[in-house]
Formats: C-alpha cells, sequence, structure tokens
C-alpha cells in the first residue's frame, strides 16, 4: 500500500512539473476548489477588518488572518492599485479582494472567475460589510474590478 501511495504522489509530482510552473493568469482560471479560503492581510488594531472577517465567515467562508504593522507590501506584491486600497488586503481563489467587498460579490467573483486580477472596495464606504451603520442605511458605493493591465471598470454597485 505505501509504494502504491508513494508511486501515486509522484506522478502527481510528475504531471504537475510537466504542466509547467504556474503563472498568476493561470491560477484566475483554476478550479474552483477551495475557494471558501480568504488569507486577510491586516492591522492588529482594526476593528472593522475583524467585523468584515466575521461578515465572511457568516457567509460560508473560512478565514486565515496576518495581523502585519504595514500590508502594503502585500497590496503592491497583490496589484492592488493605490487609488483603491482600503484597511485590508485578502486573497482568494488566486484573487486580490480589497476593502470592505459583499461577500455574494466575492461567490460571484469566485463563480464566474472573470480574467481580472481582483476586486475593491476602496476606503470605508458607511454601510458596507463591517461598516455597518445603526439605522441598517447603506451609502451606494461601488465595487471595482482590476484587470491584467491595471484597467479600472465597475463590477457591482450597493445602496442605490
Amino acid at each position: 500500500m505505501n509504494t502504491l501511495l508513494r508511486w501515486a504522489g509522484a506522478l502527481g509530482l510528475l504531471v504537475m512539473s510537466a504542466a509547467g510552473p504556474a503563472s498568476a493568469q493561470s491560477t484566475a482560471s483554476a478550479p474552483a476548489a477551495g475557494n471558501d479560503h480568504v488569507l486577510v492581510h491586516k492591522s492588529p488594531t482594526c476593528g472593522c477588518c475583524s467585523k468584515w472577517m466575521d461578515h465572511l465567515r457568516a457567509n460560508g467562508f473560512t478565514v486565515e488572518v496576518r495581523d502585519e504593522a504595514d500590508v502594503a507590501p502585500a497590496k503592491r506584491q497583490l496589484g492592488v492599485p493605490p487609488a483603491l486600497a482600503s484597511c485590508h488586503t485578502a486573497e482568494v481563489g488566486g484573487y486580490f479582494v480589497e476593502g470592505h467587498v459583499p461577500a455574494a460579490d466575492i461567490r460571484r467573483l469566485l463563480t464566474q472567475r472573470p480574467a481580472v486580477r481582483g476586486i475593491a472596495v476602496p476606503g470605508m464606504p458607511a454601510g458596507s460589510p463591517g461598516m455597518e451603520l445603526p439605522d441598517g442605511r447603506v451609502t451606494p458605493y461601488t465595487v471595482h474590478q482590476v484587470d491584467g493591465e491595471g484597467t479600472v471598470s465597475d463590477f457591482a454597485h450597493h445602496g442605490q
């Protein structure tokens, strides 16, 4: 049995190496398996980030947290345009998710698998997930998508 497992493992490595190195582009077209895992880069003192992560967990995502004194390097590495920056940056399914993006929009991203680097809600819009208002109001905001060339376009609108 152990010999069979070793052989199967070696065959898997052989198949993976024959396919060539993974690229950022190929990651976005990968199968959806395991896409419920979200890695969040955030400041250790940010309360709204924690509320946003609670929103994700309530919508079926598993969340791994990396508390970082400076999240700017993660944003740069993932290709988040500075104009779209927010207080936290996440990685899921080969995409970046910047700011207070609703879980439903992340699910749509992972289901549709568009050829983009990620989606973002710049700033901290009142009423977005993690920034809820006591009266339930949602100020209008846009979830943007960023393609491989850095072009920004609309992905979703909320509070309209």
